[in-house]
């Protein structure tokens, strides 16, 4: 598997969680395949690869759709706010990565969820899911939260508002600094959006080509 090939999954990885984010706060539910392999992929700390973080290709279909069309040069009225997710992803997992006592906090934790979970059964499982999620919601408030800059979500106020929702909203971000973790020890910079988007675009096209043969 290639550097470009692995950083384009990665990096639909960050894409994913910030369309996510936007689903829950705009519309009060998220894209059920999407979400379970997002969340699924903090707790492989430990894959043999990029591809096995998310699935392969297919777990993160959604993002690497988004990474096609949003660096090929599709916009909407939504891409404004999913680049600000973005962004602000990447700039949170910087500051986690300046913090060494924060960065063994979350990896205990996840240790601790992934074996609590007994490795999350099985992706149908929705009481292991709902579980997993409000988990994972919890170690992000204890950690991740406690960073600057703290990453605001908008949305329907009364969407926010839900116990089930603001969970889901948290746990997809956990999800987001996951891949942007990948993303920097990749090599992948900010930078590179707007030098190699024709890049990363066409990769995302193939790996999604494949996805759906």
């Amino acid at each position: 598997m290639g550097q470009l090939q692995d950083r384009t999954l990665a990096l639909a990885g960050i894409f994913q969680a910030a369309r996510l984010v936007q689903q829950f706060s705009r519309e009060g539910q998220a894209d059920p395949t999407a979400f379970g392999a997002s969340i699924r992929s903090v707790l492989l700390i430990d894959a043999g690869s990029v591809a096995d973080v998310y699935g392969d290709a297919p777990g993160v279909a959604l993002g690497l759709a988004l990474v096609r069309d949003k660096l090929g040069g599709e916009t909407t009225p939504q891409d404004i706010e999913m680049a600000k997710y973005v962004v602000a992803l990447m700039q949170l997992e910087a500051a986690l990565a300046r913090r060494a006592e924060v960065t063994q906090a979350i990896q205990t934790g996840i240790r601790s969820i992934g074996s609590q979970m007994e490795f999350f059964k099985s992706q149908a499982d929705k009481d292991t899911q709902t579980r997993l999620t409000e988990k994972l919601a919890d170690l992000y408030t204890h950690t991740l939260s406690t960073l600057s800059p703290r990453i605001i979500v908008t949305g329907e106020q009364g969407h926010l508002a839900t116990a089930r929702i603001a969970s889901g909203v948290r746990a997809v971000l956990f999800a987001g600094i996951r891949s942007a973790v990948l993303w920097r020890q990749l090599g992948g910079a900010r930078w590179h959006l707007l030098v190699y988007r024709g890049k990363l675009a066409a990769e995302a096209a193939r790996l999604l080509g494949e996805t759906n043969r």
